[in-house]
């Protein structure tokens, strides 16, 4: 198995740096290191995260739990005079093993911290006092994973099954969103750690929405804004990539 894994890596790691061997369509799940905060965030501040989920790639490679994203801020604006507040930055490598991959990725979803541990949770009381393994849990966007054995329920729909530290499921398009299914043909089910099949947009924010996912234009630059206030995304806040 480590033999296994460090080929994976030494493979992922030795095709040129000039372009992303991450397929296009593939999701990487984080949780941030770093806060953005548009009082205290300054453009050129670095921005990292986590992969929270071995992600399986179609080649039979991976990228392991624990390998990071790195980025930075581009543009900050304070919420002033009634305007609400913007934060812009992007993603632009992926450490596997001491070695960047370089991406361009766009935002799926965004959660806030709390989301994150209330999604860690099980559903019903009773559950807090028997095995993590067999409880039954409720992915940020909704799904039901019944983590005994049991399927990731999209409603009435089995949309995958759990595996440790997340879900494997086949990605869904949210209704009114711009969110897609598969891209490019790249329809394998997917890791997408603590959130839903058709997960799009922010969860837990009160006034946050994505401007910007970096999916057209200015690729891989978001943008977060508010309508009011300054906008707080704290360390531990949870988030879906999607590799262009």
């Amino acid at each position: 198995m480590k033999v296994t894994m460090l080929v994976s890596l030494l493979m992922l790691a030795s095709v040129s740096p000039a372009r992303s061997v991450i397929p296009a369509g593939t999701i990487l799940p984080l949780q941030l290191n770093s806060s953005l905060n548009s009082r205290k965030s300054k453009p050129g501040q670095a921005v990292t995260a986590r992969i929270m989920q071995d992600v399986s790639l179609p080649s039979g490679e991976r990228i392991p739990i624990g390998s990071e994203a790195m980025g930075r801020v581009l543009k900050v604006v304070r919420a002033a005079n009634g305007k609400g507040a913007e934060i812009s930055f992007e993603f632009d490598t992926l450490e596997i093993s001491k070695r960047s991959i370089p991406i361009v990725a766009n935002l799926r979803a965004l959660a806030s911290m709390m989301e994150v541990e209330q999604a860690q949770l099980p559903t019903t009381g009773p559950d807090r006092g028997s095995s993590e393994n067999s409880w039954i849990t409720e992915q940020i966007g909704g799904d039901i994973v019944y983590r005994g054995g049991g399927p990731v329920m999209n409603g009435f729909e089995v949309v995958g099954r759990p595996t440790a530290n997340g879900v494997l499921v086949q990605v869904g398009s949210h209704p009114g969103t711009k969110c897609r299914s598969d891209v490019g043909g790249n329809d394998y089910p997917q890791a997408l750690w603590l959130f839903s099949a058709d997960a799009c947009g922010t969860y837990g924010f009160s006034d946050l929405r994505i401007a910007h996912a970096g999916r057209s234009d200015t690729a891989g630059q978001i943008t977060l804004a508010s309508d009011e206030g300054d906008i707080n995304v704290r360390s531990g806040s949870g988030l879906l990539l999607r590799v262009r």
